[in-house]
């Protein structure tokens, strides 16, 4: 559980920088008179933010499965070893 400590700060870094840069993002677009409309703007950032955070649990968990099988390739080492004595 430790190792997965790291990771449940990376969402909380990545998601300050991605407020940061949608606040830029957002001043920008409306000062430049856009073409497309603010909400517009904001519903795929919502949109980007909820694949993402998709994305984000999906990679969690596929590097929880990848940890778990690399434990029991160790495991399964130590009882091969164990059976060639």
């Amino acid at each position: 559980s430790t190792a997965n400590a790291p990771e449940d700060d990376a969402p909380n870094r990545y998601s300050r920088t991605e407020r940061t840069t949608y606040s830029r993002y957002s001043r920008d677009a409306n000062s430049s008179g856009s073409s497309l409309p603010s909400n517009t703007l904001e519903k795929r950032i919502e949109e980007l933010e909820r694949e993402l955070a998709k994305e984000r649990q999906e990679n969690a968990r596929l590097m929880k499965v990848a940890q778990d099988k690399e434990e029991l390739i160790g495991k399964l080492k130590e009882e091969i070893d164990l059976l060639n004595r």
